[in-house]
């Protein structure tokens, strides 16, 4: 009569831990980095809303030490039209699921004004983020932002909370 009851504990510890096993999804904060110097360049903040991705950026970094924020930021986006600053600017969007991946998304180069079309996805705890025009393309790894990304006098801004502003490139006038 014992068995009955290790099958009913195995199928409810397997539907605990099932998610811990499960892919790792993409929202949440990341941390980009430069890929020439490996110095951190900016936290970007990836949140859902309405069944598609959008990624922002909510802080900066100059030689490794965070430069702006959201709240006080000032350094523009030439690329833009009306020159937005970059922290608080959603840089992709339009991001759908597909099993492990997210695509047929976009991203923008701020400071080019270039719009190219986006893929990301985790691999080994880190997201991996492809811009691309048609088959070729470029793949940043970026890594998750830690409690220390985040001083005590710099909240993490609520994912929930974020709707989607998605601006024009000046290059699309």
């Amino acid at each position: 009569m014992m068995l009955p009851h290790f099958y009913t504990i195995l199928i409810v510890l397997c539907s605990v831990f099932q998610p811990l096993s499960a892919a790792q999804g993409i929202v949440g904060y990341w941390k980009t980095i430069n890929e020439k110097t490996n110095q951190p360049e900016s936290l970007v903040a990836i949140y859902e809303n309405n069944h598609h991705y959008y990624g922002r950026i909510i802080a900066t970094y100059e030689d490794g030490k965070l430069k702006e924020r959201l709240g006080s930021a000032s350094e523009r986006a030439p690329g833009v039209v009306g020159e937005p600053t970059y922290v608080g600017l959603d840089f992709i969007w339009d991001l759908e699921k597909e099993g492990d991946k997210y695509i047929d998304g976009r991203i923008m180069d701020p400071e080019e004004g270039k719009v190219y079309d986006a893929e990301l996805w985790v691999e080994n705890g880190k997201l991996k983020v492809r811009g691309k025009i048609w088959i070729f393309g470029r793949t940043q790894t970026w890594l998750p932002a830690t409690e220390r990304d985040f001083p005590s006098d710099f909240p993490k801004p609520s994912l929930n909370n974020m709707i989607p502003n998605i601006r024009k490139v000046k290059s699309d006038l």
